[in-house]
């Protein structure tokens, strides 16, 4: 659930990734400190707040110890524009690929899908007025509605007209009757009676032309005008029959879309994604060029050249219009074993002048991790196992030797962190797996001599374990 960063305290934040992220405090509280700086920044003068520019961050730390899962809660804590992008998608200007400004763009939508979401939110009551009525103009064709009745003004309705005219001067005794049926109907559609019959409506059809790209040239591009083409080629109605409940659903969306102003969304999105945006670039360690190396790192090197003006600040080009990068936060994450942060062009370093170093993880953290967690793995199993109706219990000394094991592992081979559990969980939960559905009803014990008996000789042999472990 997304909360308003405004009600937000940095130990408050701490205490939210707390609930999903064992250990790595130092990260968790730059994090959160950063965030926080931003809403400190919105109460500043107009002449300071420009002055105040993002501390961008760089978390790292081995696979697997959290710097993606950090991300991924921040996404869904905070109520800010967010996008997470993956630096290897990138190529260098010249090159067949993503280009680096794509990453703006991206936040741009997301942006604007937020401030249309909290909008729609607004108009829901009165927008559920209108679409009550136009299915009611679905439902009783050829049946006006009644004076007091707030006009529905939905999508393209059906209706199958009177054949012969009335005055308003001689009001038809039909009148009353029609009014009276439509009331009826009406409380028979709030009561859920009508929702399994099939009514005819228009709809937008959505179909877009294919367009083919020439080689060299992105979609990205193109993104900035090729929304103009819906007009040309989209934008038809056609006929679709459908049940009540479904119809209600296409009737509210457009009606909610009519009563939106699009042009104050995006204005607002726009400087949303500006003031307040967040962008978590992943993997940055693969675009350091290493010292001494030739070849492919010349398109590495180039693509931190592109990301560099983005990050110091400058106008990204958007279909909803320009967006100035200058005060956006980017938070960048990478393993950083094969290279260094030293191995960055000396300028994007300087653009990140927060270090965070996250700490491999041990046995106790593991243990942590099996447990503790709202998203903890072992209750992932016991949930998955439940739904067979198999009751799936872990022993205390049980999961301590699960964490001895992933730890050990992790010391012999490469150190993945936390995804060995995964790994080591698969392998010991086959059986169990496999054979649920044959022991439904029962109680399994995962105790140590049973982890044991499981594992051994993946564990003992290190040439086995480096295929299965």
């Amino acid at each position: 659930m997304k909360i308003d960063l405004d009600l937000l305290t940095p130990k408050q934040i701490v205490e939210e990734l707390d609930k999903y992220i064992v250990g790595q405090t130092k990260a968790k509280k730059a994090v959160a400190i950063a965030l926080r700086n931003r809403t400190r920044r919105q109460r500043l003068s107009d002449e300071m707040r420009d002055e105040v520019a993002p501390k961008n961050i760089i978390m790292i730390g081995p696979t697997g110890v959290g710097k993606t899962e950090i991300a991924r809660r921040l996404s869904r804590l905070c109520g800010a524009p967010f996008v997470k992008v993956e630096a290897t998608k990138y190529t260098e200007v010249g090159y067949v690929g993503r280009d680096v400004e794509s990453m703006i763009r991206d936040l741009a939508s997301v942006s604007v899908s937020m401030v249309k979401t909290e909008l729609q939110e607004k108009v829901r009551e009165e927008a559920e007025k209108r679409a009550e009525e136009a299915l009611l103009d679905l439902l009783l064709p050829g049946i006006g509605k009644s004076p007091a009745a707030p006009r529905g003004g939905g999508a393209q309705l059906l209706r199958v007209e009177q054949a012969a005219p009335r005055t308003e001067a001689s009001p038809s005794p039909a009148q009353p009757a029609a009014s009276s049926t439509r009331e009826k109907f009406r409380e028979k559609l709030r009561a859920g009676e009508l929702e399994d019959k099939t009514v005819e409506v228009n709809v937008t059809s959505n179909q877009f032309p294919a367009i083919e790209i020439f080689s060299g040239t992105s979609l990205e591009e193109l993104d900035v005008n090729i929304g103009n083409l819906g007009n040309i080629f989209g934008g038809r109605k056609k006929r679709k029959k459908t049940t009540v409940a479904r119809a209600r659903d296409i009737l509210l969306a457009e009606e909610m879309d009519k009563l939106i102003d699009m042009e104050r969304v995006t204005e607002q999105a726009i400087k949303r994604a500006e003031q307040m945006g967040i962008v978590f670039i992943d993997e940055l360690d693969k675009i350091a060029s290493r010292q001494n190396v030739s070849g492919v790192d010349v398109s590495r090197e180039g693509v931190q050249r592109d990301i560099l003006p983005i990050v110091e600040g400058s106008k990204v080009h958007t279909r909803y219009g320009m967006i100035d990068t200058s005060h956006i936060l980017f938070v960048a994450a990478g393993a950083f074993h094969m290279s260094k942060p030293s191995d960055l062009i000396p300028e994007l370093q300087g653009r990140f002048p927060l270090r965070v170093e996250l700490q491999a993880l041990t046995s106790e953290d593991f243990i942590k991790i099996l447990t503790q967690p709202r998203n903890a793995l072992i209750k992932q199993y016991e949930e998955l196992l439940r739904t067979e109706s198999v009751e799936l219990q872990f022993d205390d000394q049980a999961i301590k030797r699960i964490a001895e094991i992933a730890s050990d592992v992790n010391s012999r081979t490469e150190n993945i962190g936390a995804r060995r559990l995964h790994t080591i969980m698969e392998a010991l939960l086959e059986e169990v797996s496999f054979t649920a559905t044959d022991i439904q009803g029962q109680t399994v014990t995962i105790t140590e001599n049973y982890v044991d008996e499981r594992l051994k000789d993946i564990v003992e042999d290190q040439d086995l374990s480096r295929f299965i472990l």
